[in-house]
Order: C-alpha cells, then structure tokens, then sequence
C-alpha cells in the first residue's frame, strides 16, 4: 500500500472510528476525497473498497458509499485504534453544550446579517475581539489589520496566488512543512524553494542566502510547535528571522496555529520582534473550537490590506456570519478562554507522556524530535527501517502512525520520518501504542540501502 493510500485509509478510518462519520451517514463522493485528498479516483475507489472489505462501509449502487449500522459497526469499534495520525480535536474535549448555546445566541444576535453579505474582512465586532486575543500573545494591532478566513487553509491559498508589494514572485518553505500549503503552492503552480529545518532550528546561512538572491515574495514558517517535528524556535532565532526579513524585504508568513497551547509566557512570536511591516500573523481555530466551524484570523501588515480585501472578496464574498458569530460570543463569555487552558493542560500531559515513555523504550536513535512540553507532534526517524512494513504491521495491530512524504516538496530529499500526534489519544493509548511501535521495531526488517544525506537546496 503506498504511503499515500495509507494515509487516506487511516484518516477515514480514524474518522468513522471516532465517530465523525455516524453509522449509516453517506460518504463524501469519490470525486469529492479525490480532491480533498489532492490523489485520483483509483486511489479512492481502492480505499473505499478496501473499508468495505473491512466491514466499516458498504455501498449501494448508483447511490454512493455509507457507514455500516451501529448494530454492525459496535463490535468493530469495542477495541479502540490508538491514534497518532489525527491532527483534529478529540471530539469528547469539546463541550457540545457549550457549542450549542453559542450557536442558539448568534443566530439571536446576528439574524439581520444573515440576510445580507457582511464585510469580506470579517465582522468588526468579531476583529475588536480578536484583536484583544491576540495582544495576550503581543500581537498589538488595530481591528483594521485583521481579517478574518473561512479556515486557515483559504487565507494560504489566496497568499500563495496574490502578488506582493515587494514585487518577488517565489515563495520559501521550511522542510518539512504543513501539507496544506503544499498542496496550495502546488495547486496554483508556485515556484517554491525549500530549506531544511530540523530539531536544531535551519541554516542562517542558507536562509540569508535564499532572502537575498532568491526573488523570494515570502516565507513561509511555523515558529511555534512545528507540524511535523513538534519543536519551537526560540527567542533569538525568531528575532533573526525578523530581521532578515527586514532587511532583504521578505515578507514572513507566520503560522502560530497552536499559539493557545503554549505553555512558556516568555516564548513570543515573530511578529513581536518588532517587524509588523513585513509579518503576516496567523491564527488558525481548529484546534480550539470545533474544524468545522472554518474560522481563521489573520494580522497583515498595511502594505497588504487593499489587495488582501480584494482576494478576500472574490474568493467567497465573506465568511460565514454564524461562525463568525459563534466565535465572538465564546470569546466574549470568558468560554474561550476557559476552554484553551483545558486543552493546553490536557495536550501537555499527553505529549509529557509520550516523552516519558518514548524516551525509557524507544531507540536513542531514533528519536528525531520530542518537544520539551505542549503542543501535539513529535517525529520518529527511521533511516535503515523498511518504514512500509512498519506501518502495516502497526495498522494490523491497532496503532495508526503517519509517515511525512507529503510535508516534502516533491524536489526535495525525504526523511524517512513517521509523525506522533497525541490529539487523539490519551496517556494510557500513548503508553500502549509506544509499547507496541518498540516492539514492532525489533522484528521489522532492516533495509540494505543507507540514508541518502538530506543536502540543502
């Protein structure tokens, strides 16, 4: 099974499992996972028949393909997979309550907007509040640099396809880097380049280097509890970063999607470095609130903000009132809050626990990256591992892992790493789940080829 198809059989498999597809609920179409997944049809055709080989759908003809019954699906589900593919919340840790009454009060508050097609920016009343959010994290702006994103994702797209001020056309990556930008580079056909980061921060060199004669528009950088490796950059790095980005007229897009989980108050971002005419700062909500709600928030710098508008409005017009509306009032009742710090206590235990325990019975070796504390992911490296008979032994005994080649650009050296996310387990799942990848390790076979060096581009 190619590590694609993995991929996507895992992610469907953990949602049916998890209960975001209820029993008996249809499917997204094959055309529509295709394109969700970026992969063809025969890729999903294969899954969903290999799902249904597994009893957890079936198909009916001309109509599509649904999640079995509950009566069939229970027994299925009694032994739990553990988790570490998931990059979603944990459906338990959300108050659905909680969620319900926002709902119920913004379409109280808010029925008049409905009816008509708000401010491609993002409601005002909702800017003013984030504004205040992110000053706890010293982002100090007005309500007129913030817009607000139909999800994360929207607000890379339309940066990967608009022109910048500073007329450079190339767009900088670290490596590797959240599949979601890379597949909106590539979709748009962006030049990219890459450059390698690693647990020990990247190349000072490399990256002034690529800054000064590499026409690059912009940089893209997950400072904060990087997805995949987990680690952070400290304080000086970040400052470098701003810099240099001040000096060569690069733009910085910093994408502090886990900024809520942070556990250090001294540990600030990019844009704090005093550089908020080159940054871009980014927060995504789904990690927080509910992914389905599709908010993210954005502070650009003014350079940006007519052309910004622009995109904005001939992506979608605007985004959605009643999420918008429902973040405002979580934000406002002090629940946003209250909900952050239970989520960062809650992921810090997990990741303390996978530390703990894949530091006392994993090999030294191969412990790429482990975060000190907080966020969700840590790497495992496995240069002389047959990395796909890993996995599938895994799979078999219950344990879902997710190997990184789609956070590489395609023309860039792989790492043969496999990402450990704990958003979906708990600490008994991470001890267990640790326990069973040591054990899988010891008979899994190794390769005869060595590790290409990972080289810089």
């Amino acid at each position: 099974m190619t590590n694609k198809k993995q991929f996507i059989m895992n992610s469907i498999r953990s949602d049916i499992i998890n209960g975001l597809y209820k029993p008996g609920q249809k499917l997204p179409s094959i055309r529509k996972q295709s394109q969700e997944f970026d992969c063809s049809l025969n890729t999903i055709i294969r899954v969903y028949q290999e799902l249904e080989q597994e009893y957890l759908i079936y198909s009916r003809p001309k109509s599509g393909y649904f999640v079995v019954a509950q009566e069939v699906l229970s027994p299925l589900i009694q032994k739990k997979r553990i988790d570490f593919t998931s990059a979603a919340p944990d459906p338990s840790s959300i108050s659905q309550m909680d969620f319900r009454q926002c709902l119920n009060k913004a379409m109280e508050l808010f029925e008049d907007s409905i009816f008509t097609y708000p401010d491609p920016q993002g409601l005002l009343s909702l800017r003013q509040e984030i504004v205040k959010l992110f000053h706890k994290q010293q982002v100090f702006s007005s309500e007129q640099k913030v817009f607000i994103f139909s999800g994360a994702q929207q607000m890379l797209h339309l940066l990967a396809g608009m022109p910048f001020p500073n007329g450079k056309t190339n767009i900088l990556v670290e490596q590797p880097t959240y599949w979601g930008m890379l597949s909106a580079l590539k979709a748009q056909n962006q030049t990219v380049i890459g450059i390698e980061r690693t647990p020990n921060g990247i190349d000072w060199a490399t990256l002034e280097r690529h800054f000064q004669s590499n026409m690059i528009k912009f940089f893209y950088t997950i400072p904060r509890f990087h997805n995949p490796l987990g680690t952070s950059y400290t304080p000086e790095e970040k400052q470098r970063i701003a810099e240099l980005a001040q000096a060569y007229d690069v733009y910085i897009v910093e994408d502090d999607y886990l900024a809520d989980l942070e556990t250090d108050t001294k540990a600030d971002p990019i844009w704090a470095y005093h550089c908020s005419s080159h940054v871009i700062y980014l927060r995504s909500f789904s990690k927080v609130m509910l992914p389905g709600l599709r908010l993210a928030a954005a502070v650009v710098p003014n350079s940006l903000i007519p052309l910004l508008h622009l995109y904005k409005h001939t992506a979608d017009l605007s985004t959605s009132v009643l999420s918008q509306g429902v973040l405002e009032i979580f934000i406002k009742s002090g629940m946003y809050d209250h909900h952050a710090k239970h989520m960062k206590s809650l992921y810090n235990h997990r990741i303390s626990k996978l530390k703990e325990i894949s530091s006392k019975i994993l090999p030294k070796e191969l412990l790429y990256s482990i975060p000190f504390s907080g966020g969700l992911f840590s790497a495992m490296n496995l240069p002389n591992i047959n990395r796909e008979e890993l996995v599938k032994k895994l799979n078999n005994r219950g344990i879902d892992v997710l190997p990184t080649d789609q956070q590489f650009l395609s023309s860039f050296p792989k790492m043969d790493l496999l990402r450990l996310s704990i958003i979906r387990t708990d600490e008994t799942a991470i001890e267990e789940g640790i326990r069973i990848i040591a054990e899988e390790l010891e008979h899994c076979k190794i390769t005869r080829s060595p590790q290409k060096p990972f080289s810089w581009i």
